[in-house]
């Protein structure tokens, strides 16, 4: 029987993306306090890239604490602005603030994936993708906010490049399963080598 691999992620797009490659997963949310442990790190001066990382590893001890027989993947990610980690917005003020910091920027996403087995690590990558937005009105911001707010309200940065978040854009460098929040090719490799899925 093969090896149970578990998402420790309540994201939608994630499980999707894995089960769309034929990854056989069960979803298990990791439940931790995502900003208490943001603000620790960045007090220590933790970069965002480690800020990712942590978050990711976090969920996935958490989970393989509980279910140690399972490959865990734990993933986070986090937007880079000017060093800086950017937080989800808290409502529509903070997202339009957010956007018009971006525009005509550019920024970072960096998306986090750690497994997890028997409570200790074995495989882990930072996947990093460069954005460029373009300076667009604040009419368009806010017909654009107005029209897709339900959709992006949860979605750092406040876009999903899946949607219409892709016309805030002139370019994109990098993987786009990285954009969406998961480093998805070097993810599958790794589940590969280890026969969690079939070569």
């Amino acid at each position: 029987m093969p090896q149970p691999v578990i998402l420790a992620s309540a994201s939608d797009i994630r499980r999707e993306l894995l089960a769309r490659a034929g990854v056989p997963i069960e979803v298990v949310p990791a439940r931790i306090d995502e900003e208490a442990i943001r603000a620790a790190l960045e007090a220590e001066d933790a970069t965002p890239r480690d800020v990712a990382d942590a978050l990711a590893e976090y969920k996935a001890r958490k989970i393989s604490e509980k279910r140690p027989e399972a490959l865990v993947i734990g993933c986070d990610q986090v937007l880079e602005f000017r060093g800086e980690v950017l937080s989800k917005p808290a409502d529509l003020d903070e997202a339009r603030a957010q956007l018009k910091r971006l525009r005509a920027q550019r920024h970072k996403l960096l998306s986090a994936a750690v497994v997890y087995e028997g409570g200790q690590p074995l495989w882990r990558h930072v996947g990093e993708v460069r954005l460029q937005m373009r300076p667009f009105s604040d009419a368009y911001l806010e017909d654009y906010l107005a029209r897709n707010w339900d959709s992006v309200k949860h979605a750092v940065g406040c876009y999903k490049l899946e949607e219409e978040g892709v016309r805030l854009f002139t370019r994109v460098e990098g993987d786009y399963f990285t954009v969406l929040g998961l480093p998805l090719l070097e993810l599958l490799a790794f589940l590969t080598s280890r026969r969690a899925v079939m070569a």
